[in-house]
C-alpha cells in the first residue's frame, strides 16, 4: 500500500469520524425535535460556501447530475436518516446504516465494473457485526416504517457514492465545486420538506449558533469535500467500508463527554468492527504475470498495428 493511497483513505475516513459527532452536537447545543432544518442548516449554508469559494458553476449536464447527486447523498438521505432515528431506538438505525457498504459492492459491481470481491463483502458484514455489538440493546424494538426508511436511507447514500464514482467530475473541476453543488442542491430539496414537517425556524441562542457553524464548517462542508474527494481517488466500495467508523465515533464521545459506560461486548464489538473497517482498505492481490521458460522472463507481445 502506496503512501498516497494510506494518506488518501486516512484524509477520508475523516469524514465519518466527523459525522460520528452528530448526536452529540444535535443533543447539547442545538434545538430539539428539528432534524429537518438541521438538515438544511447543515447542507445549504455549507453548500452556498463552497460554491463561492470555488468560484464554479455546473454547466451543461452537470445541472441535473448535481441534482441528482444532491438528493440521493443529501436531499433524500437526511430526511430518512432522521426518520428512522425518530422511529427507531438509536442502536438499530446505527446497524441499518452500517449496511450500506453492502448496497455500494452490489452497485459497484453492477455499474462500475468493480468486481464483489469476497473479502469486500465480509469486511462490511463483520463491520456491521462489530457495530451491532456496539449499539443494539435487549429493549430495542423494530418499528416497519423506521426499518423501511433506515434501509432506503442507506441505499439512497450507497447509490449516491456510486454515481458520485460513474460520473467523476467535469474536465478542469476540482472536488470543492463538485461538493458545494452536491450540498447546495440537498439542501434545497430538504427546505421545503422541512417547512411543511416542522413550520416556521427555531429561536436560535448562543449555543445553536455554535453547533451550527461547527455542523456546517466541519460536519458538513470539510467532511463532505474529504468523501467526496477519496470517492475521486478511491474505488467505491473502499470508501464506504469507511462508514462503520461514524457510529464508533458516536460510541466513544458518548463515553468521554456524556459519561455513557461501555460494557465489554461493546469493546469488543468496537475491535471487530474497526478491525474489519481496516481489513477491507488492505489492498487484494495482484495477478503476477505470466513467464516464459525457466527464467522467468515475463511475457511479451507483438503490438498489434492498426492498419488504415
Amino acid at each position: 500500500m502506496t503512501v498516497n493511497r494510506v494518506t488518501t483513505i486516512v484524509l477520508t475516513a475523516l469524514a465519518p469520524i466527523s459525522w460520528g459527532s452528530t448526536y452529540f452536537v444535535a443533543s447539547e447545543l442545538l434545538p430539539p425535535d428539528r432534524p429537518l432544518f438541521t438538515g438544511a442548516m447543515r447542507a445549504l449554508p455549507a453548500g452556498l460556501l463552497l460554491v463561492a469559494l470555488s468560484r464554479t458553476l455546473p454547466k451543461g449536464a452537470w445541472w441535473w447530475k448535481s441534482a441528482v447527486l444532491g438528493t440521493l447523498n443529501i436531499g433524500a438521505f437526511f430526511p430518512l436518516l432522521f426518520l428512522a432515528a425518530y422511529r427507531l431506538p438509536g442502536g438499530v438505525a446505527a446497524v441499518l446504516g452500517s449496511a450500506g457498504p453492502l448496497f455500494v459492492v452490489g452497485l459497484a459491481a453492477l455499474l462500475l465494473g468493480e468486481k464483489a470481491k469476497a473479502r469486500n463483502v465480509l469486511a462490511a458484514i463483520v463491520a456491521a457485526l462489530g457495530v451491532s455489538m456496539v449499539v443494539l440493546t435487549s429493549q430495542a424494538q423494530l418499528d416497519l416504517v423506521g426499518v423501511i426508511a433506515g434501509i432506503v436511507s442507506s441505499a439512497s447514500m450507497g447509490a449516491g457514492t456510486v454515481m458520485t464514482k460513474r460520473w467523476g467530475r467535469p474536465e478542469g473541476v476540482g472536488p470543492l465545486a463538485v461538493t458545494g453543488w452536491q450540498l447546495t442542491a440537498g439542501g434545497l430539496v430538504i427546505i421545503p420538506i422541512a417547512a411543511l414537517i416542522e413550520g416556521a425556524p427555531p429561536a436560535l441562542d448562543g449555543k445553536a449558533f455554535l453547533g451550527y457553524g461547527y455542523m456546517m464548517l466541519i460536519n458538513t462542508g470539510a467532511a463532505y469535500f474529504l468523501w467526496f474527494r477519496g470517492i475521486g481517488s478511491l474505488s467505491a466500495t473502499s470508501v464506504t467500508l469507511l462508514g462503520p467508523l461514524s457510529p464508533l465515533t458516536a460510541a466513544v464521545i458518548g463515553w468521554a463527554a456524556l459519561g455513557q459506560a461501555l460494557s465489554p461486548v461493546q469493546v469488543l464489538g468496537m475491535v471487530i468492527a474497526f478491525g474489519a473497517t481496516v481489513f477491507g482498505q488492505l489492498p487484494g492481490r495482484e495477478a503476477k504475470p505470466k513467464a516464459d521458460g525457466p527464467q522467468g522472463t515475463p511475457r511479451t507481445e507483438t503490438p498489434k498495428v492498426k492498419v488504415a
